[in-house]
């Protein structure tokens, strides 16, 4: 089953700032230079040894409190607020053209936006946009139809009860093939449903009244809605215990499961997957991958043994609770309510202009795409990008040939592969088609659900056809990185292309210490624990020996036991297993990154900037990327959610490691962040 690695768990829309200057300022005395790492954010009351994340930050965390709008509020936060209203000037523009060419990038992207701000027609349109789905859900008679209708609630965009997608077979990438993936729950994972600890058993209970409140909404009276959450609360429950954990699903092996339609329905007797592939346009196709076995076990259980008239609750609930950001204020306001304040602590909704901006963004990102990179992205940017780039492969080579632990056999493979890497800077060489779409500047909802019918015809297309290597998986304006190892490939959006990662005026040390290291993050992840069972074709396929598999193995142990013993929120631990792919990828790209500095003009001078040497620069410029303040019940959320580990520790940990940091900083035992060599975790 493919997946990718990025940078970060939720990638922000942030339009590039326009870049000047392609030259290389590794002198670094200019204005913009000192800019770039104020020494007044810093708090220098606090050893670099003991805090380095508050050393480096002290001083603005304290000054930058979290807005009520926001969960996270950080350096990437910063640049958004200025780079947001460069897009907000292209939307407005576009949705005042009202003579704007039918079928242009101006006319969709205008109308899209126009039908989305509109929220007067949206409060007195209600729930009646999903009318027809709803009357759709009442008529299902038996599981067949139940079956039938979450097949078209598929092609339609409003994916129910599982994932589906298309995408490269894992161990033959030149095939596309249809995946199938456990879903269908309300919570944001699994683990809320059976986890003891007060704080998810507060967030249990305020879902199951969110259920309450939600069915009172969609049935208009609270008669029934009582036993109607319970009912489908019993039913998700079920469908949890049979979901495969985020750790368990780390494993692409466990993931790869290969069925054929005979296999499928021996596996989940009472579901025909004849019909299913029919209803889900899967054309010709006479097999599948299913990456979690189990649970669709479980549904076919299910549909069995849970009422026909519960099931099509169930299919309403989530039908109105996905649709419920596009509808009418009061189910806008009350999923905010639960998902916002009660799971993450934000305090009140993003301006509408910023979430409908999300919106086209994830519609028609290529065409905004288009619009945004014409105006804010230069050449000379993708010219230097590619030189970074290539000093950091060629640093990567090095270190893969100085490996103590691993055989000549293994590492001709390890160099074939990172020799390979596909290399995307920017944006995409040829353009999404977006002709076969049709936006209209009056009904948001419906637009909403044509862009992902659009989207689903044009996923399914792509069955039986080539793989196309040039596709982008993230849109131009998109603040992260990625790494996709069906394609062997690592991917930089023009939106991470400025400060803090990347600035055209910024000396060797702040460009190398942030965009430097994300590059290394991106090409580790081709060999962390997941990425290197692919080959260089990116077939899931072992090219190790056995001998440095375990030895593999022994080091990434290390920093799993590392960051188990972190904590947040003084009593809530990092789960090292979970993490693992981000720490690794970020404790190879820091010490990558390094040494490939180490190699510019810079990195060989001792010239201070502001009183700091060319490493101390490097380093604080690494602290600044992840400097940001989080709310207890976000941060919370993230130690079940997401594959990263907390900011604090995605500075820190990686430090704590390298010692040209102890050096820089002159870290000598006793001090918070030392560890004693044989106790640092070093693989790449």
């Amino acid at each position: 089953m493919n997946w990718k690695h990025s940078l970060l768990a939720g990638a922000a829309i942030i339009a590039m700032a326009s870049c000047k200057d392609a030259g290389n300022k590794s002198e670094g005395t200019t204005a913009a230079s000192r800019k770039l790492l104020d020494p007044a954010n810093m708090d220098t009351t606090i050893r670099p040894g003991d805090d380095f994340f508050m050393y480096a930050n002290g001083t603005w965390l304290k000054n930058n409190p979290i807005p009520g709008t926001e969960t996270r509020w950080g350096s990437f936060n910063e640049l958004q607020e200025n780079n947001f209203k460069a897009l907000h000037k292209l939307l407005d523009a576009a949705a005042a053209n009202k003579n704007a060419k039918a079928g242009s990038a101006d006319q969709k992207v205008g109308d899209l936006y126009r039908s989305g701000m509109d929220s007067a027609a949206i409060d007195k349109a209600g729930i009646a946009p999903l009318n027809d789905v709803l009357k759709r859900i009442d008529g299902i008679t038996d599981a067949n139809s139940l079956m039938n209708e979450v097949a078209l609630m598929q092609t339609q965009g409003i994916g129910q009860l599982f994932g589906f997608y298309v995408s490269p077979d894992d161990k033959n990438v030149t095939k596309q093939i249809s995946q199938f993936f456990q879903g269908g729950l309300g919570m944001p994972d699994r683990d809320y449903y059976f986890n003891k600890d007060e704080r998810t058993a507060k967030i249990r209970d305020a879902y199951q009244q969110y259920l309450v409140k939600m069915f009172t909404l969609i049935n208009g009276d609270s008669t029934t809605a009582k036993k109607d959450a319970a009912d489908v609360y019993k039913l998700e429950t079920s469908l949890a215990g049979a979901s495969m954990t985020r750790v368990d699903m780390r494993d692409p092996y466990k993931l790869y499961n290969k069925y054929n339609l005979d296999g499928l329905n021996k596996l989940t007797p009472g579901m025909d997957w004849k019909v299913l592939f029919q209803n889900l346009k899967l054309n010709g196709q006479d097999s599948a991958i299913v990456g979690t076995p189990k649970f669709f076990v479980e549904v076919s259980k299910q549909l069995k043994a849970t009422p026909i008239d519960v099931w099509k609750k169930y299919l309403k609930f989530h039908t109105v609770n996905d649709m419920a950001p596009y509808l009418s204020s009061n189910f806008d306001n009350t999923r905010f309510d639960f998902y916002g304040k009660v799971v993450r602590g934000q305090k009140e909704q993003k301006p509408r202009w910023k979430r409908v901006l999300a919106v086209v963004d994830g519609s028609v990102g290529e065409l905004l795409g288009q619009m945004y990179v014409e105006k804010h992205f230069k050449p000379e940017a993708k010219k230097r990008m590619l030189e970074l780039l290539d000093n950091l492969q060629k640093t990567y080579s090095d270190r893969i040939n100085r490996l103590d632990w691993m055989s000549d056999v293994t590492k001709q493979k390890a160099q074939a592969k990172l020799n390979t890497f596909i290399r995307k800077i920017g944006y995409p060489d040829k353009w999404r088609d977006y002709g076969k779409l049709e936006i209209k500047g009056n009904d948001y909802v419906k637009n909403i659900m044509a862009a992902s019918a659009f989207e689903y015809d044009y996923m399914v297309s792509k069955l039986g056809k080539p793989v196309d290597k040039t596709e982008w998986q993230m849109t131009p304006p998109t603040v992260n990185a990625y790494y996709n190892p069906a394609f062997n490939e690592i991917v930089f959006p023009a939106g991470i292309l400025q400060y803090p990662f990347f600035d055209m005026e910024a000396d060797d040390a702040v460009n190398y210490g942030g965009i430097g290291g994300v590059i290394g993050h991106e090409m580790t992840h081709g060999f962390d624990d997941q990425g290197r069972q692919y080959d260089a074709d990116g077939n899931l396929h072992d090219w190790w020996t056995p001998e440095d598999a375990k030895k593999f193995t022994e080091k990434t142990n290390v920093v799993v036991t590392q960051f188990n013993n972190y904590m947040i929120l003084d009593s809530v631990h990092v789960n090292g297993q979970l993490t693992l792919g981000e720490n690794l990828a970020d404790l190879g790209g820091l010490a990558i990154a390094y040494e490939a500095f180490k190699k510019t003009k810079q990195g060989q001078s001792n010239e201070k900037i502001d009183g700091f040497t060319p490493d101390q620069r490097f380093f604080l410029s690494w602290a600044q990327v992840w400097r940001a303040n989080t709310t207890p019940e976000e941060a919370a959320s993230r130690i079940i959610t997401d594959p990263h580990s907390p900011n604090l520790w995605r500075c820190n940990g990686p430090l704590s490691n390298m010692p040209e940091f102890y050096q820089a900083f002159d870290v000598k035992p006793g001090d918070k962040m030392y560890r004693s060599e044989n106790e640092r975790a070093k693989v790449w």
